[in-house]
């Protein structure tokens, strides 16, 4: 209800915000002065000049209270100003919103002896005095019920704390990396439910039992105090650790299967306990790892028929990338004589044996940084240098074509025996396609090239042969290149 109010006082105030929206909260201390006060008068019968010289003397001590306070939060915000004049850096958002986000904890650790010296004693003697009673009782009596307001002043300045900086809180997460560590500076959700529901109890108690017997006697406020904080923590206590139980559990069961899904496990499930909030959030968290199971598969799947770095730029920036110009080298591969098999095998054999081969020869092209572009029946078209652009596709694409040469030769010596040709040039990079269905592919002369320098290699008997274009590329001898004319092509292959 309050957020909407609180982001539009952070948008008209901007960096003077934080300070502005805390030293406005500190004014309600005020107020429960007066509450505490009036509890007060709820069971001893105070004359109008003892109330005001009483109230005002609280007062008095809060207002000391306050500046101090402004001047403890004002050190713990220093490490947040960079952030909030305007350097806006991962650096700079990381303490802002550890500055923000350790505001409550920190203040009440920094005024801890502040608090309970400086106001609480002084204004149970000076209490005491005005009531004129027997001072030790009557003392004890009254800081007592003065610690039990506190109580309630800390705790609605701790909430009213994380409530004025969520605008803040909720800015700088978002410029947080996703991998940021953050550390435990809050505090937890179960200590905060066990803290708070006894001393709502408490206080609750003593305020009750003052309009059950108003105007009775400062005894009865010893009495209705100790009441109160024996029926808190006995016979409340159980249904507050049940309460806390029904709210953490459930969450501590999301925090641990978040876990787990951010180290890749998918099949996570959380237990759905019922249809409250942390039911409902425990089934959304189902679905949403359902969805990301599915886009998995989807994922797996589409990178089964795709070259998994291909994969991951459709997934970046869609399934149309636009047409460039690339400097490439083009490895064209055939397998000797599979035609003739084919038709002598059957058709489950072939597949088999093509599968097997290529389960050979892609993970070599990948493993050198290439992309495994088509496959054309028994051949094989890999790009080195496209889509991601590689300096030394060269260099890669004649080591692949080595390293498939080899590979081949031990495995498969005798049985298969093949053909590489390898081009290097510019080429038209993109996906192209119609009616839904498109394909990443390149363009050019320097592929139809590569495609006749396999070719060549039936004529020469070679296995690799390299064009002009490519050896002049090298970066490296890769053990030495021979050289000869193709008579069939004036260009120089080597």
């Amino acid at each position: 209800m309050l957020r909407r109010p609180l982001r539009y006082a952070y948008e008209k105030l901007g960096p003077r915000y934080p300070r502005w929206a805390i030293w406005v909260q500190f004014q309600f201390a005020y107020v429960v002065v007066l509450g505490g006060v009036g509890l007060l008068t709820l069971y001893v019968n105070l004359d109008s000049s003892s109330f005001w010289q009483i109230l005002l003397v609280g007062w008095f001590f809060v207002l000391i209270e306050n500046l101090v306070s402004l001047k403890v939060v004002n050190k713990l915000l220093r490490p947040a100003d960079p952030w909030l004049r305007g350097a806006r850096t991962p650096e700079t958002a990381l303490a802002a919103w550890r500055a923000f986000a350790g505001l409550p904890i920190d203040f009440l650790r920094h005024r801890r002896a502040l608090v309970v010296v400086g106001n609480v004693v002084p204004i149970s003697i000076f209490v005491t005095l005005e009531l004129d009673k027997a001072f030790f009782p009557a003392f004890l009596i009254v800081c007592v019920t003065a610690s039990i307001v506190l109580l309630y002043g800390i705790l609605l300045r701790f909430f009213a704390l994380e409530l004025v900086m969520s605008p803040l809180l909720e800015e700088t997460s978002c410029e947080l990396p996703d991998d940021t560590e953050l550390k435990d500076i809050t505090v937890p959700l179960r200590t905060r439910l066990l803290v708070a529901l006894p001393a709502i109890n408490v206080i609750t108690g003593v305020v009750v039992a003052g309009f059950a017997a108003p105007h009775n006697s400062l005894g009865s406020l010893g009495a209705g105090v100790l009441l109160a904080i024996a029926v808190a923590f006995t016979i409340s206590l159980e249904l507050s650790l049940l309460l806390t139980r029904s709210i953490v559990e459930p969450l501590e069961d999301l925090r641990i299967a978040t876990q787990r899904v951010r180290g890749g496990d998918l099949d996570a499930r959380v237990p759905v306990l019922g249809t409250d909030e942390t039911g409902l959030l425990a089934a959304s968290f189902n679905g949403m790892v359902s969805g990301l199971r599915e886009r998995e598969q989807l994922r797996e799947a589409f990178g089964a028929f795709v070259d998994p770095a291909l994969a991951d730029r459709v997934l970046q920036e869609g399934t149309i990338l636009r047409g460039e110009e690339v400097d490439v080298t083009v490895l064209f591969l055939d397998i000797r004589g599979f035609t003739a098999f084919a038709e002598r095998a059957g058709a489950a054999e072939a597949v088999a044996r093509l599968n097997e081969f290529y389960e050979l020869v892609v993970p070599i092209i990948v493993e050198h940084g290439g992309h495994a572009n088509k496959f054309v029946g028994d051949g094989l078209l890999a790009v080195f240098g496209a889509p991601d652009t590689l300096p030394d596709h060269a260099d890669r694409c004649v080591a692949a074509s080595l390293a498939i040469a080899r590979r081949v030769e031990a495995e498969q010596g005798g049985r298969v025996s093949i053909g590489i040709g390898v081009n290097s040039g510019d080429v038209v990079a993109g996906t192209v396609g119609g009616g839904g269905r498109v394909e990443f592919t390149v363009i050019g002369d320097v592929v139809n090239t590569a495609a006749r320098v396999e070719e060549a290699t039936r004529q020469t008997g070679d296995v690799i042969l390299v064009t002009a274009a490519t050896r002049d590329l090298l970066r490296e001898d890769h053990g030495g290149l021979a050289q000869f004319y193709d008579r069939t092509d004036p260009d120089r292959v080597g």
